[in-house]
């Protein structure tokens, strides 16, 4: 007779994994239903239990104020911007990471936008700390990455790097509708070369 063999448990996780595991499955639930996401619609995306849910977090506010968290952290777009190669040329360079900018504009809009839609207003007290990083601390860390990419052609510019990072993220935060026009390569030549043909001397 032939011995089915035993099932392996897996891995436990730590609670800060169960936690990450979690909001990574509710996030794009979300995105689409804002408030209105159940937590047993969040324990099937995660393949657990309900009760799992309420284990990790006090109750769904907790859920929802560690998703807009998630989706405010620039975590992701850090490491997108630190992988960009520096060798490409300039243009190039800020054509990727215009992308990267968008896109995690785009994923903290929806997640935002979905919340609000649907009449969400983050409580006080028990859930503090729960909400997204600080915007001036957020704000900080994108443009010193930036700075990084602009740092090999710091001889060719006519600021300080620091200060065209900080102008490039500017323009790269409100890009959305005007990338829609002109595309992100041609905001970049835009903001590279301006919109007089000819230079400053016309």
């Amino acid at each position: 007779m032939t011995e089915t063999p035993r099932r392996r448990r897996a891995p436990g996780m730590s609670p800060e994994q169960r936690r990450a595991m979690i909001v990574q499955a509710a996030l794009p639930l979300v995105a689409e239903y804002g408030a209105g996401v159940t937590t047993q619609q969040i324990a099937n995306a995660a393949g657990i239990g309900e009760a799992t849910i309420f284990r990790a977090f006090a109750d769904k506010e907790a859920v929802l104020a560690a998703c807009m968290a998630e989706a405010a952290n620039p975590a992701g777009l850090l490491r997108e911007l630190d992988s960009i190669d520096v060798e490409q040329p300039l243009a190039e360079r800020l054509t990727e990471a215009l992308d990267a900018m968008q896109a995690h504009m785009r994923r903290m809009g929806a997640v935002a936008g979905a919340l609000m839609a649907s009449g969400h207003r983050p409580e006080r007290g028990p859930h503090r700390g729960e909400g997204p990083p600080s915007r001036d601390a957020s704000m900080a860390v994108m443009r010193d990455a930036l700075a990084e990419l602009f740092r090999p052609d710091q001889d060719t510019l006519r600021l300080p790097v620091e200060t065209v990072a900080e102008a490039f993220m500017f323009i790269s935060m409100a890009a959305g509708r005007a990338g829609q026009h002109v595309g992100h390569a041609g905001l970049v030549d835009l903001f590279l070369h301006g919109a007089v043909a000819g230079g400053a001397d016309t």
